[in-house]
């Protein structure tokens, strides 16, 4: 990933010496920038393309500090430095540490459980066909950016509190999004009767680890593994027959008959559980 200022000059390009002011943003570590109001000021953002710019490189530079440094170990002038930006102008798109984490944060988790919800919502889609979709989808969204996961795993630990509770309640929302369509699979015959949450988690975690090993920047092979790796997600989960006509004789009938059992017990006990 390129390090290259954003331009030669002390300011960066169409940006003035007034802009680049200090006073122009406050200084310090502030209250952090909640994932809505950093949704808001990006979208401003776009209506100037030159801010634009300089904002994605300036994020760019972000994950890949707080990915290799931490984020308790990096500071606004290491972006800045790496940027191609002085601290002061840099102050001008962003006032802390935390509003930049604040923006990775929701960019990494919130899109994603919003994008997974979205689809469970297509009545048209059958469950089995939802979980490749979705599957794909997180595993393409990992493959394009490892290093965006990366940083929130190493920093997870030193999130200020407000972005750690974003962080976990969207990662939640993945999780939910997960067991609601293997639970819709199992209930429709088209997936073996397993533990739903067990295999949600074994699923996400299969997606995830591609932030260890892959490395992105071609889109074509970013495609292909997130295609590979849902098809391995759809596969460890869908009956082979979902609807077989004739049983294979008695030792099939048995083990089938024990595996709906084993759900049936499973769903009585999570309905005395919740009453």
């Amino acid at each position: 990933m390129s390090t290259r200022p954003v331009s030669g000059s002390r300011y960066p390009s169409g940006m003035t010496r007034e802009e680049a002011a200090p006073g122009r943003r406050p200084r310090g570590r502030g209250k952090s920038t909640t994932a809505n109001q950093a949704t808001v000021e990006s979208a401003a953002s776009r209506s100037n393309p030159r801010r634009e710019l300089v904002e994605k490189q300036m994020m760019e530079q972000a994950t890949r500090l707080f990915a290799e440094k931490g984020f308790a170990s990096t500071t606004l002038q290491d972006i800045a430095d790496a940027t191609g930006l002085t601290r002061p102008a840099l102050y001008h798109y962003v006032a802390n540490k935390d509003e930049l984490l604040s923006r990775l944060v929701s960019e990494s988790t919130e899109t994603p459980a919003a994008l997974l919800h979205e689809i469970n919502e297509r009545p048209e889609v059958g469950p089995t066909e939802k979980l490749r979709q979705m599957a794909t989808a997180i595993a393409l969204h990992q493959a394009e950016g490892p290093d965006r996961f990366r940083l929130i795993i190493r920093s997870e630990a030193e999130l200020p509190e407000e972005i750690a509770s974003t962080y976990q309640q969207s990662r939640r929302h993945v999780l939910k999004e997960f067991i609601r369509v293997i639970e819709d699979g199992i209930r429709l015959g088209e997936m073996r009767p397993v533990d739903p949450r067990t295999a949600a988690l074994g699923v996400i975690g299969m997606i995830n680890w591609i932030a260890w090993w892959h490395q992105p920047g071609n889109a074509e092979n970013d495609r292909a593994i997130a295609g590979q790796l849902a098809d391995m997600a759809v596969r460890s989960l869908v009956q082979e027959n979902p609807h077989p006509v004739t049983p294979e004789g008695p030792a099939r009938a048995i083990a089938l008959l024990r595996q709906d059992l084993d759900y049936l017990e499973r769903l009585i006990d999570e309905s005395a559980t919740s009453d």
